[in-house]
């Protein structure tokens, strides 16, 4: 190999140890996690039935000035893990790996605020057991509260993995109907709600299809992008 290669060659490995630095960098930023990596910060809420206030907390838009503040972050992180690498040099097609770091940090956007609850329902049926309409009794609240009541919101309903997919998916419509239904009665305003079946195309434990906490509503801020 010329030496002209094995430079290219070290510049490629630096690239790519650039890149991983950085992605693994933004993912332990706040606001850089994904939708699923969410899913699992609010594991807990999800069996443990969060209260008003806790609702109020996971759903409230960020500010400008802090989502501000986590992008600068990320891309502080995304530079510094570039400049480690820096050494190496320009790789085979012009681009280094500082370059690369940042333009990792610039396509990571951050993920909305959301909510996962499981809602009680009886089996294979849309209908609210008594303890799931306690659980959204309070959401309702939550939903008219100073910190929310200017924001549009998405329910999804998710199922796990058992069973037909086109079943599942009409249920998952069915219950994310009923939870709007039952918003809409207790003040919060329709133009404000959306509901969408998910099905079992998203689980929050895609290692464990079948698993509990896959059979969920999630609520998801819309004006908070």
């Amino acid at each position: 190999m010329t030496m002209a290669g094995k430079h290219d060659r070290r510049a490629g490995f630096a690239v790519a140890a650039a890149v991983l630095a950085a992605v693994l960098a933004l993912s332990a930023l706040p606001g850089h996690r994904t939708a699923l990596a969410q899913e699992a910060a609010v594991g807990a809420a999800t069996s443990a039935s969060p209260n008003a206030q806790q609702m109020i907390e996971a759903l409230k838009p960020r500010t400008r000035g802090l989502r501000n503040l986590v992008v600068g972050e990320a891309a502080a992180s995304a530079a510094a893990a570039g400049d480690a690498a820096a050494s190496a040099g320009p790789s085979s097609d012009g681009g280094t790996p500082v370059a690369a770091a940042n333009d990792i940090a610039a396509a990571v956007p951050a993920a909305p605020p959301s909510l996962s609850m499981a809602i009680r329902f009886d089996f294979d049926s849309a209908h609210l057991r008594p303890e799931g309409a306690a659980v959204l009794d309070r959401l309702a609240s939550a939903l008219q509260t100073p910190e929310l009541k200017g924001s549009r919101f998405r329910i999804e309903g998710h199922t796990d993995a058992k069973g037909d997919a086109a079943y599942n998916l009409r249920l998952s419509q069915q219950r994310a109907d009923e939870v709007q239904r039952f918003l809409v009665a207790h003040g919060v305003s329709l133009p404000r709600l959306s509901a969408v079946g998910r099905g079992a195309q998203e689980p929050a434990n895609p290692l464990l299809p079948l698993a509990a906490e896959n059979r969920r509503v999630r609520i998801v801020n819309l004006d908070a992008e």
